[in-house]
C-alpha cells in the first residue's frame, strides 16, 4: 500500500508518495495538463504497484484530476481543508508550509488517520445531473430575487403601479408589461378594451380580475418628478429583459429536473415525503446520493447536513453548540423541506407547535424539525419504503407508551 498526497492549484500540483513504512519515496511537481497527468501516472509506474493499491489524498472533489484518477481506480479520500489545517498545527506550531509540505502532510494523513476520513465514491451520473440541475435553479433564483429586488425599487421610485399589478413581480406577465409600458404615463393612456386584450394576448389566467387589475393601475398616485423618470427610464427597459430571461431559463430547469428525477430507481422515496414537491424531493435525493453504506446511522446525516448541534462535554462542563462545520447546501435544503412539510404533515405541525417555543427563533425551530425529519428520511432511504403518515403516527405512539414489566 502507498499513500499518494497531492496539494492542488489550478495551473500545477505538488505530489508526494509515501511507502507503507512512512517514508518517502518520491516527491515531484506536474503541470495541471494532459501531459502532467501523464507525469503523475509515470510514478506510479515506477513502483510497480496497481492503483486500487494506491491511496491519494486531496482537498477537493471538482478538479478533473479526481476525475482522472477515479477512472483509473486509485482510491480517493477527500481532506477537508479545515482538516489539513488543524493537521498542519499537530505538525507545527508556527503554521508556516508549503505546497510540497502540505503534499507530504496530506500523504502523513491518510497514513496515520486514513480510518477517520472516507473514500470517495462518486454517485452515478444520473444523480450527478439532478445535483448540477438543483445547484442551476438555486443559483438562477437567487440572481432573480436579486434583480428584482434592484427592479422593485425602481419602481417604488418612479412607477408604482407597475407593482402589485399581477401579484408576483417576478411573474412573465408582470415582466411583459413593464416591458410593453415601461412608464407610468403610458400606462395611464391604456383603455380598459387595450388592457383586457393585453392580458388575452398573454394568457392571464383570471380573467374576472381583469376589471380590478385596470383600476389598480388607473388609480391616481402622487406624481414623480419627470428627472428621477428618466434618470432610471434604462434600468426600467433592461431589468425586466434580464429578469424575462432567467425566469424561463429557471423554468426550464425545473422541467429538466423533473425528466431527470422521474428516471432514479429513488425517486417515489423522496416524492412521497410531504411537502416536498417538485425541487426539494430531487435535491434530498442528490445529497442522499446512491451509495447506502456511505452514511451508516441517522446521526451521521444529520450532522452532514448541520441540523445536529455539536456537544462539548468535560468532566462538569457541558455546553451545545450550533454546527458549523457541515454541508451548507444540506442544510439549507433539509430546513427548507421541513418548513414546506407543516403544509401538509400533521406529525410536523405539532412538532413544531410544541417545540417553537422553547426555540430561540424560527430557524431554530426548522432546524430541529429538520433534524427529525432527516432520521426519517434515513429510514426510508435504507429500506426503500415510502413515506406512511399513518404508520409513522402509530410508530411515535408506540415509543412514547410506557413498558408494563409483569412479576413473575
Amino acid at each position: 500500500m502507498f499513500y499518494f498526497g497531492v496539494d492542488w492549484s489550478e495551473d500545477h500540483h505538488n505530489l508526494c508518495i509515501m511507502s507503507e513504512a512512512g517514508s518517502r519515496v518520491s516527491r515531484i511537481e506536474f503541470p495541471h495538463s494532459s501531459n502532467g497527468f501523464a507525469q503523475f501516472e509515470a510514478e506510479r509506474r515506477k513502483l510497480e504497484i496497481p492503483a486500487d493499491e494506491c491511496l491519494v489524498a486531496i482537498e477537493t472533489a471538482y478538479n478533473p484530476l479526481v476525475d482522472f484518477l477515479l477512472d483509473l481506480g486509485y482510491r480517493v479520500y477527500i481532506i477537508p481543508p479545515r482538516a489539513t489545517k488543524s493537521y498542519r498545527n499537530r505538525q507545527r506550531g508556527s503554521g508556516a508550509h508549503t505546497d510540497d509540505s502540505d503534499a507530504t502532510l496530506l500523504a502523513r494523513v491518510l497514513h496515520t488517520d486514513r480510518d477517520s476520513h472516507r473514500q470517495l465514491r462518486p454517485n452515478r451520473p444520473l444523480t450527478r445531473q439532478i445535483l448540477a440541475q438543483v445547484r442551476l435553479i438555486e443559483t438562477l433564483r437567487r440572481s432573480i430575487q436579486r434583480q428584482s429586488n434592484q427592479l422593485r425599487a425602481i419602481l417604488l421610485r418612479t412607477y408604482p403601479q407597475a407593482l402589485g399589478l399581477f401579484g408576483d413581480l417576478t411573474a412573465q406577465i408582470s415582466l411583459q408589461f413593464i416591458r410593453a409600458y415601461p412608464t407610468a404615463r403610458a400606462a395611464a393612456a391604456l383603455s380598459l378594451a387595450e388592457f383586457t386584450a393585453f392580458c388575452r394576448e398573454h394568457h392571464y389566467t383570471c380573467p374576472r380580475l381583469v376589471p380590478k387589475r385596470y383600476h389598480h393601475l388607473i388609480e391616481p398616485t402622487p406624481e414623480t418628478d419627470p428627472a428621477v423618470v428618466q434618470a432610471y427610464q434604462d434600468q426600467v427597459s433592461i431589468w425586466p429583459d434580464l429578469l424575462l430571461t432567467q425566469v424561463r431559463y429557471r423554468q426550464a430547469a425545473l422541467a429538466k429536473l423533473g425528466r431527470l428525477f422521474a428516471q432514479h430507481p429513488d425517486a417515489a422515496i423522496f416524492d412521497s415525503l410531504p411537502g416536498a414537491g417538485e425541487l426539494l424531493a430531487p435535491s434530498l435525493l442528490a445529497k442522499f446520493g446512491d451509495h447506502r453504506d456511505r452514511f451508516l446511522s441517522p446521526g451521521e446525516v444529520q450532522a452532514l447536513a448541520g441540523t445536529c448541534p455539536v456537544t462539548e462535554h468535560s468532566w462538569k462542563r457541558k455546553s451545545v453548540k450550533f454546527r458549523f462545520g457541515c454541508d451548507k447546501e444540506f442544510r439549507r435544503i433539509s430546513q427548507q423541506f421541513a418548513r414546506a412539510s407543516l403544509r401538509e404533515s400533521g406529525w410536523a405541525m405539532a412538532y413544531w407547535d410544541r417545540v417553537r417555543p422553547r426555540c430561540a427563533s424560527n430557524s431554530h425551530a426548522y432546524r430541529c424539525l429538520a433534524n427529525r425529519w432527516m432520521a426519517v428520511v434515513w429510514k426510508l432511504w435504507q429500506t426503500r419504503q415510502l413515506y406512511d403518515e399513518g404508520y409513522h403516527l402509530r410508530q411515535c405512539a408506540a415509543r412514547r407508551r410506557p413498558k408494563v414489566f409483569i412479576d413473575v
